[in-house]
């Protein structure tokens, strides 16, 4: 029996949309690391494509069968692919494909070397068209920051919080630039990066490390920006700092965008 393909009717109203797709979409997937190797998690999708003033509709199980085709091997490249891949099915001129996913790293207590694993999460977004690629990176970093006014006006002590550092970058290329060296960067800028499995020594010395490191969120952006601004691999980017004030009702944030612009940084 054949089946009418509603979708692929024409339409009448001279109406063309500029974005349709599924979001939400949840799926495991294969995400490339920073060692050669592939770690299993579960991507929250966004996929979408442009349907001309003629077209009815898009059909939306291509999106589920592009992801399906792709899930094995997630990179930046093969999200440039994917995203291509879409594109073509689709017959439109534009699409994206965003994953969204918690990426892990082990990481070792400072003193007694203890493994366990840290999560980040990060999002990696492809847009192919006719004319434009476009290939971005997302994380957030969570790190412990330590008062520089509070530790200089106090006769000992100093007050501290949770800070969440988000980087968002545009690639020049695909292949050049992964979550593990944006992590890095984001905890160096903090008074003392987290981790999930400290035994006392280590406790020890991550309070005093903090302690002997204090950073405003103002500070940490900037360390950001200075760490990747220059970094050829890189178009233009934002860093966003929030601190979850320890002594006070209310976050403090500090946010600047690279490259610069009339003399400061946007």
């Amino acid at each position: 029996m054949s089946l009418i393909d509603v979708q692929a009717l024409p339409d009448q109203r001279g109406i063309a949309l500029g974005t349709v797709g599924v979001e939400g979409l949840r799926y495991p997937v294969l995400v490339c690391d920073g060692q050669g190797g592939k770690r299993d998690t579960v991507a929250t999708m966004t996929m979408t494509v442009d349907v001309a003033a003629e077209v009815k509709g898009a059909h939306l199980s291509r999106f589920v069968e592009v992801l399906h085709t792709w899930r094995d091997q997630l990179d930046t490249a093969s999200m440039l692919l994917m995203a291509d891949d879409l594109r073509q099915r689709m017959g439109s001129r534009h699409a994206t494909v965003a994953a969204s996913f918690v990426y892990f790293l082990e990481r070792q207590a400072p003193v007694t070397g203890v493994a366990s694993f840290m999560d980040y999460p990060c999002t990696i977004t492809a847009v192919v068209g006719f004319d434009t690629n476009v290939l971005q990176l997302r994380t957030e970093i969570a790190v412990t920051s330590v008062c520089p006014c509070s530790k200089a006006i106090s006769d000992y002590g100093a007050h501290n919080q949770r800070g969440r550092v988000t980087i968002d970058v545009n690639l020049e290329d695909p292949g050049g630039l992964w979550f593990d060296e944006l992590i890095n960067i984001g905890e160096r800028c903090g008074s003392s990066p987290l981790y999930a499995l400290l035994k006392r020594p280590d406790e020890r010395h991550v309070t005093m490390a903090a302690y002997e490191h204090p950073v405003f969120v103002e500070d940490m952006a900037r360390n950001v920006v200075i760490a990747l601004r220059d970094d050829p691999r890189i178009t233009c980017g934002t860093v966003r700092v929030v601190n979850d004030e320890s002594i006070h009702n209310h976050a403090a944030f500090a946010q600047a965008s690279w490259p610069i612009q009339d003399g400061r940084l946007r």
